[in-house]
């Protein structure tokens, strides 16, 4: 594609009428100029440029090559100058996958701050539990709570969440509140078909508990609900039950212990980025950083 590029140099040695002040805007040598321009007529097979002592004039050639590429050359800069604003002002339809429970609660809380600062973007969200294919379907981002099996996508961490231990006092009332983890094997334990145990620490060290339920469900909002039905003990994130602790709902139980921090990822087919999709990702791992 060298000639892509020559045919930018020749533009400019018209427009000048003269090497030396061409290559001083191309900021080049003047030999370097005058080498490739040659080989770019060497290339076509036909003189473009007549070169006098004191000036250059175009052949007939010349002439029609310049009112094509100059052109072309035109085009190229204007839309190098569009894309320039696109960065400086994205724009476009950012479709994302991402979990229900993970957008309801922590992404859509900073949608109108983002929408605000970027008024040229629309959203197309998908809130799926599935792992969406984005090869093959047109997603621009989706968002995971585990790292993809597949290894030619990028995944970053954007956050990472916490769970604590949390029941209904009608519950405790009926069933007895736990003192330590490894209770929990005696209880109604709301969890997911994923989580067959809870891996917990504290100052007093690591725990493990299998936990046991007539529900297994793969909905962090229902399980939420159950668990303020009375119907067992959840291991969710502060801010999932927030609202339900505040309205006595449900109580935290075991305070000294919490699980680990299990990331969060934002997963890409590529590094190279779209403006609309980058910002996006830096905007929610930056609000997100002390997540919970």
């Amino acid at each position: 594609m060298d000639y892509l590029n020559d045919m930018a140099l020749f533009v400019e040695v018209v427009k000048t009428r003269n090497f030396r002040r061409a290559a001083a805007v191309l900021r080049m040598p003047n030999s370097t100029l005058s080498r490739r321009i040659a080989l770019l007529e060497e290339g076509i097979g036909l003189r473009l440029l007549n070169r006098t002592t004191r000036k250059i004039e175009l052949t007939e050639a010349g002439q029609l090559y310049y009112e094509r590429c100059s052109r072309i050359v035109d085009e190229a800069r204007i839309a190098y100058e569009e894309l320039g604003d696109m960065v400086a002002q994205p724009t476009g339809v950012l479709k994302v996958s991402l979990p229900v429970d993970f957008a309801t609660t922590y992404v859509a809380p900073l949608l109108p701050e983002f929408a605000a600062l970027y008024p040229g973007i629309s959203f197309d969200f998908d809130l799926t539990p599935r792992n969406v294919d984005l090869v093959g379907e047109p997603f621009d981002l989706a968002i995971r709570m585990r790292a993809p099996e597949n290894v030619t996508l990028i995944s970053r961490v954007i956050t990472r969440i916490s769970a604590q231990f949390y029941a209904a006092p009608e519950y405790l009332q009926v069933n007895g509140e736990p003192s330590k983890p490894a209770d929990l094997e005696q209880h109604q334990c709301l969890t997911m078909p994923t989580m067959p145990s809870w891996p917990v620490h504290s100052a007093a060290g690591t725990a493990d508990p299998k936990v046991e339920s007539r529900f297994r469900v793969n909905s962090v909002s229902m399980i939420r609900k159950l668990a303020v039905l009375g119907m067992g003990i959840t291991f969710l994130p502060e801010r999932i039950v927030a609202d339900d602790v505040a309205a006595g709902r449900l109580q935290r139980i075991l305070p000294d212990w919490q699980g680990a921090a299990q990331p969060i990822y934002a997963v890409t087919e590529t590094r190279l980025l779209p403006a609309k999709t980058q910002r996006f990702i830096d905007f929610v791992k930056e609000r997100l950083r002390e997540a919970n």
